[in-house]
């Protein structure tokens, strides 16, 4: 027992000195934003062992099919069960969905039903004459059976909640956390998994765990201390050097690499920089290199404290999402904020909510009534490396940060599009739509018309009342 204590304390002594030279050279290279080139290189590796894997995958279930055929005939494409169709195309977030909706007809898009014949008839004038005198229309049951229709390829794929699950991957990651497990499926999988579990956990977890609380401690520390400088240009600037520093650090602890394109549209005077919401990292991918203004709901737990100690230091807008009069405030400290050419640009996610990085749901207006110029911007995670979606509802900060750090690593594109302005005729929600559909189409990302608050609440009262109303007209042949 002794021999083996004195050999764990002569091991710990001995890694000790090179571990901690390696936090404090990604610390010092993180706070000047500059980087070696070794995250590139890894995901590059990471690039290679993942094709390496799905090759040995399709080996192996190639030869598992030519075993089974031998003792039963294999099902032709039409014999396949309905399970195998959907696990085939995808469900969570795929490209290939399950359900091919028909062209949209109603103000929903739930209601892609076709009109029936006899309703074709009554709109094009071609009525009988007691129907045209009395114009009392018969109702039958196929009048209905597209609604119905409507309903079962919405129970099956609706276009919600498909978008607040994770994101199902086309080739296994080596994660058993993701959709499907082949870690024991050939003995080379297994070794390669086993030797990616130990680097992730014993290797990259504890250093990603104690550069993060350095990341924190610095921008707890530092903005706490900038609050009590008096208000001035040397507090604005110290305040956005240690926010981007701090921020750095944080970023450098996910092993997050993003790629930035078209760093000419990059926001660098006062307005909102608005971008598509997947996970709270959005905030740090953006921040690197530009210092905003946040915007958002106010939190408890660690990610309160977090926002309480950028409050101390610039000028931060949270509020609670539940207090309408609080909407009111927030819409006035925002006229406030565009109003000083100083302050930074405001970074805001108009969603309101985490999406799961296949789709972009419905703007909210408030940020486009305000006035001022808009900054669009699109974000997409490479999903093989990592999730970077959070499902709030299902885990809470801690354990999505664990989740973050103990995978392979996360890997994103931004895109920064030309500056947005409201047209004089354009309404707000006009102008909200024009630039969700431009951040949709530069990050190839679904273009959806829904709320995404129907994650947390029911729909509306007048949005059943509008379906009831349409299929009234439709009826009437109106």
């Amino acid at each position: 027992m002794a021999l083996m204590v004195s050999f764990v304390s002569v091991a710990v002594s001995i890694l000790y000195t090179p571990f901690l030279l390696l936090i404090l050279c990604v610390i010092f290279l993180a706070s000047i934003g500059k980087s070696l080139g070794v995250r590139r290189l890894y995901v590059n590796i990471l690039l290679k062992l993942f094709e390496y894997g799905r090759q040995h995958i399709e080996v192996a279930k190639k030869l598992q099919r030519n075993d089974s055929s031998d003792e039963e005939e294999p099902p032709t494409p039409d014999d396949k069960p309905p399970s195998a169709i959907i696990k085939e195309n995808g469900v969570n977030g795929t490209k290939n969905s399950v359900i091919e909706r028909q062209e949209i007809l109603g103000p929903s898009p739930e209601l892609n039903y076709k009109r029936s014949k006899s309703q074709e008839r009554l709109q094009n004038g071609h009525l009988t004459p007691e129907v045209k005198g009395e114009r009392n229309l018969e109702f039958h049951l196929h009048h209905c059976m597209d609604l119905v229709k409507a309903g079962m390829e919405s129970i099956i794929e609706d276009q919600v909640t498909s978008v607040f699950e994770a994101e199902e991957l086309r080739s296994w990651n080596l994660l058993t956390r993701t959709n499907r497990q082949y870690e024991f499926l050939t003995w080379r999988l297994t070794i390669i998994w086993f030797m990616g579990f130990v680097v992730r956990y014993f290797f990259l977890l504890p250093l990603r765990i104690f550069i993060f609380i350095v990341g924190v401690l610095i921008m707890i520390t530092s903005l706490s201390l900038i609050g009590f400088l008096p208000e001035s240009k040397f507090r604005r600037w110290l305040a956005g050097l240690f926010y981007k520093i701090s921020i750095r650090t944080l970023m450098r602890s996910m092993s997050i690499v993003t790629n930035f394109h078209d760093v000419e549209h990059v926001p660098r005077f006062n307005g909102f920089c608005v971008a598509n919401h997947t996970s709270p990292i959005d905030v740090g991918v953006l921040s690197v290199n530009t210092c905003f203004s946040l915007i958002g709901q106010r939190h408890d737990g660690f990610l309160g404290l977090l926002q309480r100690a950028l409050a101390r230091a610039s000028p931060h807008i949270w509020f609670e999402r539940s207090e309408v009069k609080d909407r009111h405030a927030v819409a006035r400290r925002l006229k406030e904020h565009i109003s000083v050419p100083d302050n930074p640009p405001i970074l805001i996610f108009p969603e309101g909510t985490c999406i799961n990085n296949t789709s972009v749901m419905q703007f909210k207006k408030g940020s486009f009534e305000v006035g001022g110029t808009i900054y669009p911007v699109a974000i997409k995670y490479d999903p093989r490396f990592g999730d970077a979606f959070w499902n709030s509802s299902r885990y809470g900060m801690l354990h999505y940060l664990l989740n973050m750090m103990s995978s392979w690593a996360i890997v994103c594109d931004v895109w920064y599009l030309p500056a947005m302005a409201r047209a004089p005729s354009e309404s707000a929600v006009e102008f909200a739509k024009r630039v969700k559909a431009a951040i949709a189409t530069r990050g190839g990302l679904v273009d959806l018309m829904w709320d995404g608050q129907l994650k947390r609440m029911k729909a509306k009262k007048e949005w059943r009342e509008l379906q009831q109303e349409e299929f009234s007209k439709r009826l009437k042949g109106e």
